[in-house]
C-alpha cells in the first residue's frame, strides 16, 4: 500500500523507490537511491525534480515492491551463461553475458512472460553473438508496488523449457575446406574461395586445418569427405558445385560419403543454394558461389549457430524467410542491421 504524505513531511523518511534525474543529454539515472533518508537539503533538488511529494510504502502480505520483483524475474529469466546485478537500479535489473558466445532467446516463452500484467522484459535477438559482460536483456515490474501471484507466474513462465536466456559457447571447430570445381582444380582459375572461409572460420575462433580441391567429380569429393572425416574434423565447409547446372556434383557427392541429412536451400538471400547436412554428427555446409561476392550471407547466420551445438533443421533454414532479405548497402553493417534477424 502506497501513503501519499507532502514533501516538507518527508524529512527524515527513507525513499520507497529509486528518483530518476534526466538532464537531455547529460545524464540519466537515479538523482536518489531507495532507502535514501530525505533531509532539508534535498528538498529543493527534489522539487526541481517535479517531486512535491512522496510515498511511504507498507507492504500488505500479498504485495511486492518492485525491487524484489525485478530480483525475482531476472534469476527466472537468468539460464546458462548469463549474469545480472543483485542491486536494482530505478527498479529495473540488467542481464549480460557471462561468456563470449551465442545468445539464444526463447521467443515464444518470452511472449508469454511479456503477456502477464505488469511485467516486461526486453532482448537482443536471438542468436545474436556476444562478449562477456555485453548486455543481452534487461526486466522490471512496471508499477512500483504490486500484487506478488503475477510476479510468480511471470517467473514460473519464464522457467518453461529452461530458462529463457542462454549465452552458448563456440566451439572452437577443428576445420576441413573442400572446394570444388574443374575450373579451380586444373588451375585455370584461381581460388579465392578458400580465403574467404579460412577468414569467416578464424574470426569464430576455429582453426582451418586442411584445404582440399577436388574436380566435378562425385565420388572424388566424396572421397575427400570421407578422408577429413577420419582425420578428426569437427567441421566440413564446401564451396562450389552447389548450383542448378548438371555438372554441380557436390550433393551427389555429399550423399556418397554417407549423410543421411541433407537439407538443400535456405529462405534468405545471398544464399538460397546454401546445404546443411550431417554425417553421424559432423555439421557439413555447402556454401553456394554468392559467398565470392556478398560479405554477409546465409552462412554467417547459420555457422554461429553449428558451432554454439544446434542441430540445423530444414525448419530452422525456413524460418530465416523473415528477415532473410539482405538490403546490399553500398557499405555492409552486418551484424547491425536487420538481416537475419526475423526470429
Amino acid at each position: 500500500m502506497l501513503t501519499k504524505i507532502d514533501l516538507q513531511a518527508a524529512v527524515g523518511k527513507e525513499l520507497a523507490h529509486d528518483i530518476t534525474e534526466i538532464r537531455p543529454g547529460e545524464f540519466k539515472g537515479p538523482a536518489f537511491r531507495k532507502g535514501h533518508k530525505v533531509c532539508n537539503e534535498d528538498i529543493c533538488h527534489l522539487q526541481r525534480l517535479g517531486k512535491n511529494h512522496l510515498y511511504v510504502v507498507d507492504l500488505e502480505k500479498d504485495e511486492i515492491h518492485e525491487n524484489e520483483a525485478a530480483r525475482m524475474l531476472a534469476g527466472a529469466l537468468a539460464g546458462e551463461g548469463i549474469v545480472y546485478d543483485e542491486e536494482p537500479k530505478e527498479g529495473k535489473i540488467n542481464l549480460f553475458a557471462g561468456r563470449d558466445g551465442l545468445l539464444f532467446v526463447n521467443a515464444a516463452v518470452l511472449a508469454a512472460f511479456n503477456m502477464v500484467d505488469e511485467v516486461m522484459c526486453a532482448t537482443l535477438h536471438n542468436h545474436t553473438l556476444v562478449r562477456k559482460g555485453e548486455k543481452v536483456a534487461a526486466t522490471r515490474a512496471i508499477p512500483l508496488v504490486m500484487k506478488r501471484v503475477p510476479i510468480e507466474r511471470a517467473a514460473t513462465i519464464a522457467r518453461q523449457d529452461g530458462q529463457i536466456l542462454s549465452v552458448r559457447p563456440l566451439l572452437q571447430a577443428r576445420v576441413g575446406l573442400v572446394v570444388t570445381g574443374n575450373e579451380v582444380y586444373n588451375g585455370v582459375i584461381e581460388d579465392r574461395f578458400a580465403p574467404i572461409l579460412t577468414s569467416k572460420m578464424e574470426a569464430l575462433g576455429c582453426a582451418v586445418k586442411m584445404v582440399e580441391f577436388v574436380p566435378d567429380d562425385a565420388s572424388i569429393l566424396a572421397e575427400k569427405i570421407r578422408s577429413q572425416l577420419e582425420q578428426g574434423v569437427d567441421l566440413i565447409v564446401m564451396s562450389g558445385g552447389m548450383s542448378v547446372d548438371a555438372d554441380d556434383v557436390t550433393r551427389e557427392g555429399i550423399r556418397l560419403a554417407g549423410a543421411t541429412e541433407i537439407h538443400y536451400g535456405a529462405s534468405a538471400l545471398p544464399g538460397a543454394m546454401f546445404l546443411v547436412a550431417y554425417i553421424e554428427n559432423t555439421p557439413l555446409l555447402g556454401v553456394p558461389a554468392c559467398g565470392l561476392f556478398h560479405r554477409t550471407t546465409v552462412l554467417d547466420l547459420i555457422l554461429p549457430r553449428v558451432l554454439a551445438g544446434e542441430r540445423v533443421t530444414k525448419a530452422d533454414l525456413a524460418f530465416l524467410g523473415h528477415g532473410g532479405l539482405c538490403r546490399e548497402c553500398p557499405e555492409c553493417l552486418y551484424p547491425h542491421c536487420s538481416f537475419g534477424k526475423g526470429m
